[in-house]
């Protein structure tokens, strides 16, 4: 299943509150249950104006449906084609 990797514009998100944060997680987790299972929120990273998601997904439209119906923006959506690590250099 692809995975994706979602830039959301959020200005201000570095200074989110956890009560904020846990409700943004619950927003998230709760369009992701009427969705289904073929789509799936594996992680995010918060940082001072973006939070950037990781989601396995079977296209990009899933991935877009999901912000729409969290009220989320999806700035851009990338399909990650592969991925490295320290390993690689071995």
């Amino acid at each position: 299943m692809p995975k994706f990797v979602i830039e959301r514009e959020i200005p201000g998100a570095g200074q989110l509150t956890a009560a904020q944060l846990k409700a943004i997680s619950q927003t998230s987790c709760g369009v992701l249950s009427h969705m289904g299972s073929s789509i799936q929120w594996v992680e995010s990273f918060v940082t001072g104006d973006k939070i950037y998601c990781v989601y396995i997904a079977p296209n990009e439209e899933m991935v877009r449906e999901h912000a729409r119906q969290g009220g989320f923006p999806a700035n851009q959506v990338n399909q990650v084609v592969t991925m490295i690590d320290p390993t690689t250099a071995e």
